[in-house]
């Protein structure tokens, strides 16, 4: 009976229509050749039998990737590779087709980029291991780990699982495609670009072989991509396993150990996965909550789509404004944070007050708007025309008893507060 070959999976009609679902759900830029997601579907109607053939004949070049700078927290910027759309089609069939291979056979207390897996569970496995009494952390950081991948030593692990060597020739070619800097092409003797859709797959491989490592040694770990924390009992044990896990990660994979931003520190003092995390004398046990970096990139994120400076229609501000506060509550829902989200709702509140009086703009207007909300004509007429600063008449009781709570809440804002609430487990 004929047994199909990898490569057949990964070109089989049904596979290909998947990924490309996927790619045109998630959208996003352009790669080299300027080809939008929304030009796709008849791009692939148009090509996709000779692109195949190509794949099948191994004379399929793959494009370079276009390298962009994103701006990092700490004043850097992490490098990513965008791919061109009809790459990230193809990466995205080998992913689908090499992740049910790969994912049997990674750790427990690997987190990120997996099926049914996600921060939230890395995070709550992290939790009950400090409450088992390992709270000596070692927080390993891999410096630039996308970029320092050793291609052959990827290979060589990924050969032992696919038995294919179409497929092979096809990862190396995407490792090997080179990236598009400024218009100028570099080529990509090591790393493999952070943002193809095949790289989070790639990156799992490899750092399963420290995974395996660690459990080897009987080590308690938590890693979410390339983040990785280790957990010991004492902080002379936490000393020995830097050393020898630094040792491994540089000679056994190669990779690169960044000591500056390397620690061995406390669960109060680590942010993980833009978490922090506190110990709670109610509970008798550690508990997580957003970082304060998280809760200044929340707050700075509001502030921009607050801003009175911004011409834009109160429902399209309310619009991107519950995006944001749902994204960001969903991810940390599972933190302790009540007390500073009451804060930031009451302060998003008040600077909404001030983009509305603002935008009701003159005297008449405002006289108008403050009596359709209920005032007296006499103290709509009053405070109409007042000459206070915007900052005054929204924390004053002209605007928190006419542009009430509910009545933002009416207009669509989700506060929040009340998100949380309702999110919280």
């Amino acid at each position: 009976m004929y047994q199909r070959s990898i490569i057949d999976k990964v070109l089989d009609s049904d596979n290909l229509y998947r990924a490309y679902e996927q790619v045109k759900t998630k959208g996003g830029a352009s790669g080299i050749d300027g080809m939008e997601v929304t030009e796709l579907f008849t791009h692939f109607s148009e090509n996709s039998v000779e692109i195949i053939n190509q794949i099948r004949t191994r004379t399929y070049k793959p494009q370079p990737v276009l390298r962009v700078e994103i701006p990092k927290d700490n004043g850097g910027v992490r490098q990513l590779g965008i791919p061109t759309v009809t790459d990230r089609v193809i990466q995205q069939a080998i992913a689908q087709t090499l992740t049910p291979m790969f994912d049997k056979q990674f750790s427990e207390y690997s987190y990120g980029f997996r099926p049914k897996r996600n921060a939230e569970m890395a995070i709550v496995k992290a939790l009950e291991i400090f409450n088992e009494g390992y709270t000596w952390i070692v927080d390993i950081d891999l410096e630039r780990f996308f970029d320092t991948v050793h291609h052959d030593r990827l290979m060589n692990i990924v050969a032992r699982t696919v038995d294919d060597g179409d497929v092979i020739s096809l990862i190396r070619k995407y490792l090997v495609s080179g990236v598009m800097v400024n218009g100028e092409y570099e080529n990509t003797t090591i790393g493999t670009p952070q943002g193809g859709n095949l790289s989070p797959l790639l990156s799992n491989i490899m750092l399963n072989e420290l995974d395996k490592e660690l459990e080897l040694r009987g080590l308690k770990f938590v890693r979410y991509a390339d983040d990785c924390i280790i957990m010991a009992k004492s902080e002379m044990s936490a000393r020995r396993i830097m050393r020898n896990v630094t040792r491994y990660i540089e000679e056994k994979l190669g990779l690169i150990v960044n000591a500056e931003k390397s620690q061995i520190t406390k669960p109060n003092k680590l942010k993980f996965l833009g978490f922090g995390f506190y110990f709670s004398s109610k509970k008798k046990s550690y508990r997580a909550k957003p970082h304060a970096t998280s809760v200044a990139k929340f707050k700075y994120k509001l502030k921009e789509l607050s801003k009175r400076s911004w011409g834009i229609s109160m429902e399209k501000r309310i619009e991107r404004i519950n995006q944001v506060v749902r994204g960001w509550v969903n991810y940390f829902k599972i933190g302790d944070m009540k007390v500073i989200l009451k804060a930031i709702s009451e302060h998003l509140r008040y600077r909404l007050r001030m983009c509305i009086w603002k935008q009701w703009k003159h005297g008449k207007t405002r006289v108008k708007a403050l009596r359709k909300l209920g005032m007296t004509p006499y103290n709509a007429h009053l405070n109409g025309h007042s000459s206070k600063s915007y900052a005054r008449i929204a924390n004053s009781w002209v605007m928190t008893t006419t542009v009430t709570n509910a009545r933002l809440k009416q207009k669509g804002l989700v506060s929040p507060l009340d998100h949380y609430l309702n999110v919280h487990i």
